[in-house]
């Protein structure tokens, strides 16, 4: 009797560790590059309100989509809030509903709130205008400008005066798979 439990839990593990080898290695994880800057690393002029008025959007390439992908969306903000200002971080660009066949974005987005290829552009600033705004924060300590970059498993209905916090409700529960990728930056 032993001997027929110890053959039947053997058996048992046996099987168990042959149907876990079977299982396919999950799928590699969204990765986000931005080739002319590095990450963690000072923004070039180029890339910043320096460069003015707003700076040039830099490119960005992804891969690594997830497969039930409908969309993609951009966000670029900076998380420190300038002292004595305000509480909130800073928007600086935020783009929703670029295609799921998309791999990347080109280099100088133009500004207005809708791009040709249906993606949408968040208004900021004011006057209010839609599209990119580079790193600008004061002279002094760098702040750490945040690109993130979320594939969702849908496209957004998001109002063309629509704000940051109605970006952020609608992104809720849609994220699929996500990556950032950080660049400092202050006026000299």
């Amino acid at each position: 009797m032993k001997r027929t439990l110890l053959l039947f839990a053997l058996t048992t593990t046996i099987t168990a560790f042959a149907q876990d080898q079977k299982k396919a290695p999950p799928p590699p994880p969204l990765m986000m590059n931005i080739p002319a800057l590095t990450d963690g690393a000072a923004a070039p002029v180029k890339f910043t309100c320096t460069n003015a008025p707003a700076g040039v959007s830099p490119a960005i390439e992804w891969k690594n989509a997830p497969a039930a992908t409908q969309s993609f969306a951009v966000l670029l903000h900076d998380p420190e809030p300038r002292p004595g200002k305000s509480i909130y971080d800073v928007t600086h660009w935020f783009i929703w509903n670029i295609p799921a066949t998309a791999t990347g974005l080109p280099e100088g987005v133009p500004a207005g709130s809708d791009l040709p290829d249906g993606s949408h552009q968040l208004k900021r600033g004011n006057p209010a205008v839609a599209g990119y705004y580079g790193p600008c924060a004061p002279p002094g300590p760098d702040h750490h400008y945040t690109f993130e970059l979320y594939a969702l498993d849908s496209k957004l209905d998001l109002s063309p005066d629509a704000t940051r916090a109605d970006a952020m409700k609608a992104l809720d529960g849609h994220i699929l798979a996500a990556d950032v990728f950080v660049v400092l930056y202050h006026r000299p």
